[in-house]
């Protein structure tokens, strides 16, 4: 079985598996989606270079996929696109296959979750807690492995937010950095498209194909001194009511970047979160107005079906805000902009938690407004500044994932993600060649400050060929049915070392989620297919060790030149 057919089969049956109905606005018929998978196989066989080849991804449901409608959440709302939006076709171009459309806060109005005729997402490790908004399908797809990696966008942290909550990365890129066209506009000024995954280099490789050149003048970017990464950090006292042991968890995160090697010193939080409180409370509202004002006004005279009662309410209270309360928050709002970049000053980058707590859908159904406006917190002032943002997981607290997020200038997407590198400790990797112990590649792994967690096998969905390769490694390929379990080593390394072995990865090895036997998921190499056309499928001998110890045995029935 071709690999992308056998990873669309496995996506279609863990969604019937986890049984979340709700992630999904549209789920494309799984004949299509393998038909295109097919199709996406025989041209890597022919020889195509699709680096995205086998990669599957949602996308959150005000953003453009042809063939689906576009309702961003509101059925009536509706259109047929005539064209996939450019960041969803730039990834399907590259060979990643979109499985389907996400469900969200209505409008892409909220931080919760919950503003959707589609029913609430549930949190994907708590379903008693919100998966956070609005790009709540689309985290929560990621997060319990339906998906490799999804589209969100983000207005006022809508793609950080439900990253933290589920414990993944959102990348929210620098605003014109990735193009808006075919997306549903929340505030067009400040919209950006994010993308969400389970790994930073994974993220990195999606938002690489969504990217296009500045759409505008690149601004100077301050001259940066030699030296570590300068952290700036607010007093604990200015972050506010934060839920419990988040402080501490924050502070951990802290602790963790000067453990690498970092600098952190106090910045005065105030214009950002001043500025926070604008977005919503501000004349910058009516921009949602101007987005589906008139729209929404429709379908309340008609009766309103299917409108969020919350979701209504906030676009249609902007629209009697007067013009010149707008120019004068502008004006605000560029004061404290420049108060806020005077703090940032040299330091590279603001560490802050992503949210300031996690709450229940109880409680945000007791409070919608004040709930979604305390989420907002840390997050509402990014876009409104003009600065880039990751939001990456830091710890767990009571349980639960706990994120944070480094905040930069504008164009500083890159320097971010690799300070973000420091803010996880550790993260796995599974090898089942070169890489094992006593085997050429395994002092690469040594160098990085890599140690062995165990030896196990992977899930009996994978086949082994023996590639082409100086020095001699295998080639591992996901095929689902046919498979058999492969003897695997766990590393644990620094996910800075992660990136930097990624970094130097050669083709035909590519990294990928392994499934392992006892069913959880890992970083790992596997092998683009179309290395695979001469190399000798050694799967019966169980393992890469068994293949090299073969002298003097037969070979396993089964294995194939």
């Amino acid at each position: 079985m071709s690999t992308t057919v056998s990873r669309v089969r496995a996506a279609y049956a863990r969604v019937d598996a986890v049984d979340r109905p709700e992630i999904w606005i549209d789920l494309r018929p799984r004949a299509e989606v393998e038909a295109e998978a097919r199709a996406i196989d025989e041209r890597v066989a022919a020889g195509a270079h699709l680096p995205l080849a086998g990669r599957l991804f949602a996308v959150k449901g005000n953003i453009d996929v042809a063939g689906l409608p576009t309702t961003a959440a509101c059925p009536a709302y509706a259109y047929q696109p005539a064209a996939d939006a450019p960041v969803v076709a730039r990834l399907r171009a590259a060979g990643a296959v979109v499985l389907g459309t996400t469900n969200l806060d209505q409008f892409a109005t909220g931080l919760v979750g919950t503003r959707s005729p589609h029913g609430a997402v549930r949190g994907a490790l708590d379903p008693a807690r919100i998966s956070g908004g609005s790009s709540s399908g689309s985290a929560v797809a990621v997060a319990l492995g339906l998906v490799d990696f999804a589209l969100g966008t983000d207005t006022a942290g809508s793609g950080r937010v439900p990253a933290a909550f589920n414990g993944i990365v959102g990348l929210k890129p620098t605003r014109g950095l990735v193009p808006t066209t075919g997306v549903v506009p929340a505030c067009a000024s400040i919209d950006c498209v994010t993308v969400f995954a389970r790994t930073l280099p994974e993220a990195e490789q999606a938002l690489a194909f969504m990217a296009s050149p500045p759409g505008r003048e690149l601004p100077p970017l301050p001259r940066r001194a030699p030296g570590p990464w300068r952290i700036a950090v607010p007093a604990l006292g200015q972050l506010g009511e934060l839920d419990d042991g988040w402080a501490e968890a924050y502070e951990a995160a802290a602790g963790r970047l000067v453990a690498s090697g970092a600098s952190v010193r106090t910045l005065d939080l105030t214009p950002f979160t001043e500025a926070a409180a604008m977005l919503y409370e501000g004349a910058f509202v009516a921009e949602r107005y101007t987005a589906v004002g008139s729209f929404v006004d429709k379908l309340i005279r008609e009766g309103g079906d299917g409108l969020d009662p919350t979701v209504a309410g906030i676009i249609t209270g902007a629209r009697d805000i007067p013009a010149h309360r707008l120019f004068a928050d502008q004006d605000r709002l560029a004061a404290l902009r420049a108060r806020a970049l005077a703090e940032l000053a040299d330091a590279d980058a603001l560490l802050l938690p992503t949210a300031p707590g996690h709450p229940t859908l109880a409680e945000v159904a007791a409070d919608p407004l004040g709930t979604n406006a305390r989420l907002g917190r840390f997050t509402n002032s990014t876009n409104l500044f003009d600065l880039a943002a990751v939001a990456v997981p830091a710890g767990e607290v009571n349980g639960l994932p706990f994120g944070v997020m480094l905040i930069g200038p504008a164009f500083t997407d890159e320097r971010l993600a690799r300070i973000a590198r420091a803010l996880q400790p550790e993260t796995s990797l599974a090898v089942v060649g070169a890489h094992l112990t006593g085997q050429p590649l395994n002092p690469q792994l040594l160098a990085l400050g890599a140690r062995l967690d165990r030896t196990t096998t992977t899930a009996p969905v994978y086949r082994l060929h023996a590639l082409h390769t100086a020095p001699p490694k295998p080639g591992l390929v996901h095929v689902g049915e046919g498979g058999t379990a492969i003897e695997t080593e766990v590393w644990r390394l620094p996910a800075e070392g992660l990136g930097r072995l990624l970094a130097t990865l050669p083709r035909p090895m590519t990294l990928g989620s392994v499934e392992l036997a006892d069913g959880s998921n890992v970083p790992g190499f596997l092998c683009e297919p179309s290395a695979l056309e001469e190399a000798e499928d050694i799967t019966g001998y169980g393992g890469w060790r068994s293949y090299l110890n073969r002298a003097g045995s037969s070979r396993p029935q089964g294995a194939r030149d």
